[in-house]
Parts: C-alpha cells; sequence; structure tokens
C-alpha cells in the first residue's frame, strides 16, 4: 500500500497539481456559499464528510487500479448529487438569494421588474384599497406643461412609493403623477380638463376625465383607479379601457412596448 502510494506520488505532475488546486478552490468558494444559508454547520459537515469520502476513495480506486469499482462509485455520485439537490432545495434557494445579492452579479443581472410590472403592483394595491389613483405616462409626446403644475420628484418607480404618494393623507394624492423615462418625475399634477370624446359617460368622475383629455391631446398612456369602486382603467387614445387586477401588467407591458391604437382599447363607462 505505502509503495503504491509513493508511486502515486511519484506520477503527480503540474497539470494535477493544478487540477487540485481548482477543486480546492472551487470546494471551498461552495461551503462559504453554503455557509450564508440557514443551518450553515449541517450543510458544510455533511459536505465535508462526503467530500473526504470521495478523495478517500479515489486515492484506494487509482492504488489498487479498481476500475470497476470507479465506474460504480461515478454512477453513485450522480446520484447523490441529485439527492442532495432535491434534499438541500430550500438552502440552495436562499443561497442563490444570497447571490444575487453581490455586486459582480448585479451588474451582470438587471435586478429591477419591468416597468408595467411596478406599476401593476401599486395599482392593484390600491384597488384593494379604494385608493384614488392617476399616473400619465409620457411616450413621444413631452408632458412637460403638466409636469411644472406639480411637485418635482425625479425619483426611481417602486409600487410603495407610488402607494405613499396616493395615500388620503398626502398632499400630493388628489393630482396627477407623471412618469417619464422611467422615471417619476412629478406627482401632485394638474391635467387638462376638456370636453370628454364623444360616446363616454356624461357623468364620468375628475380623475377618469382628466385621463381621457390627456391620452386624447397626445400619446400618453394614463393609468387610473377609482376612488368609489377600485375598478382600474387605462386612458389610450382618448378612449377608457376597464382592465382586470390579473391582466393589467401584461396590458401595460403591450401598450409600452408597441405603437398605440385606438382599436385596441374599447370605450367603458367611467
Amino acid at each position: 500500500m505505502a509503495k503504491r502510494l509513493a508511486e502515486l506520488y511519484e506520477m503527480v505532475g503540474t497539470r494535477d497539481l493544478i487540477e487540485i488546486a481548482i477543486l480546492a478552490v472551487a470546494t471551498y468558494v461552495l461551503l462559504r456559499f453554503l455557509g450564508k444559508t440557514r443551518g450553515p454547520a449541517l450543510v458544510r459537515g455533511l459536505a465535508l464528510v462526503v467530500v473526504g469520502l470521495f478523495l478517500v476513495t479515489q486515492v484506494v480506486i487509482a492504488s489498487f487500479d479498481l476500475t470497476e469499482l470507479g465506474q460504480v462509485l461515478d454512477y453513485l455520485l450522480s446520484t447523490a448529487l441529485v439527492g442532495l439537490v432535491i434534499i438541500f432545495q430550500p438552502e440552495l434557494r436562499r443561497g442563490l438569494i444570497v447571490l444575487g445579492r453581490y455586486r459582480m452579479v448585479r451588474y451582470l443581472v438587471a435586478e429591477n421588474p419591468p416597468l408595467a410590472d411596478k406599476l401593476s403592483d401599486a395599482a392593484e394595491a390600491l384597488s384593494w384599497e379604494c385608493v384614488g389613483a392617476l399616473v400619465a405616462i409620457q411616450r413621444e409626446a413631452p408632458l412637460d406643461a403638466c409636469a411644472e403644475t406639480g411637485e418635482q420628484i425625479d425619483a426611481e418607480i417602486s409600487s410603495s412609493l407610488i402607494r405613499t404618494l396616493f395615500s388620503p393623507r398626502s398632499p400630493l394624492h388628489d393630482g396627477a403623477l407623471i412618469v417619464c423615462n422611467g422615471r417619476i418625475r412629478a406627482a401632485g399634477c394638474q391635467l387638462p380638463l376638456g370636453q370628454p370624446p364623444p360616446g363616454t359617460s356624461p357623468h364620468m368622475g375628475m380623475r377618469h376625465r382628466a385621463a381621457l383629455c390627456l391620452s386624447d391631446e397626445t400619446d400618453a398612456i394614463v393609468l387610473v383607479v377609482s376612488e368609489e369602486t377600485g375598478r382600474i382603467s387605462l386612458a389610450v387614445g382618448g378612449r377608457l379601457e376597464a382592465v382586470p387586477r390579473e391582466n393589467l401588467s401584461r396590458r401595460l407591458a403591450d401598450l409600452l412596448s408597441g405603437p398605440v391604437s385606438s382599436a385596441d382599447a374599447p370605450v367603458q363607462a367611467a
């Protein structure tokens, strides 16, 4: 046994040392990564046992040239890896969450949800609470005149910020929110209140009327949440479309990614 180990030591070359170093570094990084999840002692202890047994078995196989046993070990190792993934799925999931917090990964992967998801999340929450809201999304036509009537914010869009701005206790809740280039430009803004397009209800509320007028004069997409019913509507091309909560994100994404067509938005009573 000692003679075979000595021969094995003499056979180790530069390439083998590099491979061993790479495996050692990979094992260390894996243990550090798993150590940040819940139950780090259990995970690291089990990993050390598995790695130790694997290395000892490999040495024995190489010493006695047990080819068949090596093939069986490869099959068992594959099965064990699949089993570990299943058993430690929650820990691996938390580890991936921790990995996503590293700055290098943030540069490689976009971490912010799309604009449509942020707006729909806020609108759905306001709808359940029956809190009125009015959000104008600028497209090609500028909304500078409307933005100048409100409070300049220039903030990143988030569901919590939108809900705070439209809270009944907020001094800006009665006005409109202007979204420009994926950011909140201004809040508490006044939208034009002209004559509503023909065919609309004469008993329309102020928010829906302002949304229709702005969408008729510009190519903006206007999101409205009714304070009385909690219903969510989209004003596009001078027409008002009631949108179910579960379809709001997809509908907003379709409108933001393509040209506005008035035929796509059926007239609805407010």
